[in-house]
């Protein structure tokens, strides 16, 4: 797939822990990671630095059996990855369901906190806010920012409102000045032409799971950068939903052909409760 852009081994791995180990209370070998890694693309080292430096960060533990070394799933690993599930399968990438409610923020930070407001922004963008104008900011939907803002540090120098827009405002011209359309429709373009062709293709059997892997995270890249704009504001030809529906077609393809691949690659034991 040309022009594919690369993708993270650690977004690689989480995909991989959500789809193998998640709700199963297993351990999964280091060995077997390597396996499936390497027909995804990612070195051996690569992948033996990606699972250490997840260790380090609390989000995988390990587990000796005999000379193998096995991992699984921390508290915080669990919370993220139940967060993608949500996104992938249940939140969906079309916002067809929304009542009208914004969450408006607004924000006034001293001129040398430079830092702060950087990382204030950036977070936002993350939870799918847009600059309304320079320090407020707004988002659809109720969203609940009050951990991002106190992780920050900037509770005393942030309010948040629900809102609803009044009668005659222009609601998409709103978010065609507030958002990067064009960026996120190019990316829905962008998955569809990558991954269509395997709508009607299957791979060898052993590198289904790769595949799939690889589908997985490209897509939830994508959606958890899209902040749900509902699409009754959306142009018409918006491509979220053609995106959506490629990306269930080619994963119920590869899902039996992967399911097979992971009970001859995958090396699992049971978790053991830690000390």
């Amino acid at each position: 797939m040309t022009g594919e852009e690369s993708l993270r081994p650690q977004s690689l791995m989480l995909t991989f822990l959500g789809d193998q180990v998640l709700g199963r209370d297993v351990c999964v070998y280091s060995g077997s990671v390597i396996d499936v890694f390497t027909r995804a693309g990612i070195g051996e080292q690569a992948t033996r630095s990606t699972l250490t430096r997840m260790v380090n960060r609390d989000l995988l533990r390990r587990q000796r059996e005999g000379r193998r070394m096995y991992f699984g799933l921390t508290e915080r690993s669990e919370a993220v990855l139940r967060d993608g599930e949500r996104r992938i399968w249940q939140t969906g990438a079309v916002n067809r369901h929304w009542d009208g409610t914004w969450t408006l923020l607004g924000f006034s930070l001293p001129e040398s906190w430079q830092r702060q407001r950087h990382d204030l922004r950036s977070q936002l963008t993350w939870s799918g806010f847009g600059p309304l104008f320079n320090g407020l900011w707004i988002a659809p939907g109720e969203v609940d920012v009050s951990a991002l803002v106190a992780e920050l540090g900037l509770s005393a120098h942030v309010k948040v409102f629900r809102a609803h827009a009044d009668t005659g405002t222009d609601i998409g011209q709103m978010i065609e000045e507030t958002w990067e359309l064009s960026d996120l429709a190019g990316r829905y373009e962008a998955f569809v032409r990558r991954w269509q062709s395997w709508e009607d293709e299957l791979p060898d059997a052993d590198d289904a799971l790769a595949l799939r892997l690889r589908l997985q995270t490209e897509w939830l890249r994508i959606v958890r950068r899209d902040p749900r704009l509902p699409v009754e504001h959306l142009p018409d030809d918006w491509p979220a939903e053609q995106a959506e529906k490629t990306f269930r077609t080619v994963h119920e393809r590869l899902s039996p052909l992967a399911r097979d691949a992971s009970e001859r690659l995958l090396d699992l034991v049971p978790a053991r409760p830690q000390a």
